[in-house]
């Protein structure tokens, strides 16, 4: 069936197009018998506004674009939650991309939002992304953009982070305060911001607290997969014997290398004590549970969408826009991987 307009509903009713729309946004000087009888015919005839049209009106689409770098993964699955959970309420409609790690299909995706007048952006940069003109140019065309987790320190918009390195510093400090002496780090590739921020906390900790920096024991992954973590396991065992205690970016890796070590018969923590870094489900699963570093990806995802809620508001009423940092707080989950 052809969808029913509101010139349709109008001849039915022998009454005027305008006359049905306020009925329709129940304006006062619209009588309520008028208006009942419209909402029950807009009801039986199922007419659904035209959304175009209505964007045309109102200059808003009432849509958000998301990227992301994967989905499937615990944080991210968690920070959309977050997202849709606030749009929602707002009556936005929530566009989730994946760029797959990938700076290209980044830049193609962000293209695709703009060109589909999405009101606002929101976005966790790819591991591959090095170069942040497309993200500036959205900033010049004045598209709201907000970035999150992983984001580019020198682009000019609003950001919700952690801090990654005060949180990479306690992780390593709670393995050297357990006993550890030899700390090995399985860090994630060299471009994110994250993934160099936690790499400096790591480095820190052992600075301030008289152990010597040794390069040969940070391990750098390409993908943060559970079989990273497996292979990166069993290769430090054989460059390095005596290390007694592994930071490692990200939970799932850690799961990999526990698994790995449970394999082969080495005793986590007795022999080597493990803390990972989001604490998705399975990290109070495997045996032994791991200790890690709680990320609130479900705030996360509200407060990114609160500020972007907000540019797009200012931005309508050209109200001047003042870009803003949240900071989340994170937290050491102690559990069974490592020493007390």
């Amino acid at each position: 069936m052809k969808q029913v307009t509101l010139k349709q509903i109008a001849e039915t009713l022998n009454l005027s197009v305008s006359t049905v729309s306020k009925a329709l946004k129940d304006y006062p000087d619209v009588s309520k018998k008028t208006k009942r009888l419209v909402k029950e015919t807009v009801e039986l005839l199922n007419y659904k506004p035209n959304a175009f049209a209505v964007n045309l009106r109102t200059k808003e689409s009432k849509t958000i674009g998301l990227i992301i770098p994967e989905v499937v993964h615990h944080f991210f699955s968690s920070v959309i939650k977050g997202i849709i959970a606030k749009a929602e309420k707002k009556g936005y409609l929530v566009i989730i991309l994946q760029s797959n790690e990938s700076y290209e299909l980044e830049k193609k995706q962000l293209d695709l939002l703009s060109s589909k007048r999405v009101d606002g952006i929101l976005i966790s940069l790819a591991n591959g992304t090095a170069d942040f003109k497309h993200l500036n140019d959205l900033i010049l065309h004045e598209l709201p953009l907000v970035m999150f987790d992983k984001i580019a320190k020198i682009v000019n918009c609003s950001k919700v982070i952690i801090n990654d390195r005060k949180a990479a510093y306690t992780a390593t400090k709670y393995l050297i305060d357990s006993g550890c002496k030899r700390i090995a780090h399985f860090r994630g590739p060299l471009l994110p911001q994250n993934s160099i921020d936690r790499f400096l906390g790591y480095k820190n900790a052992l600075i301030e607290h008289g152990i010597s920096y040794d390069p040969s024991l940070v391990y750098i992954l390409k993908d943060m997969s559970y079989d990273e973590g497996v292979h990166f396991a069993g290769q430090l065992l054989k460059d390095h014997n005596d290390v007694d205690g592994i930071f490692i970016n990200t939970d799932l890796v850690a799961i990999g290398a526990i698994t790995e070590f449970n394999r082969i018969g080495v005793k986590v923590p007795e022999d080597i004590s493990i803390v990972g870094f989001s604490n998705w489900f399975m990290s109070s699963v495997i045996s032994p549970t791991l200790t890690t570093i709680d990320q609130p990806g479900y705030e996360m995802g509200k407060e990114a969408f609160k500020l972007l809620y907000k540019e797009i508001k200012r931005r309508k009423e050209n109200l001047p826009i003042k870009f803003k940092t949240v900071e989340l707080e994170t937290k050491l989950i102690k559990r069974a991987s490592t020493r007390n």
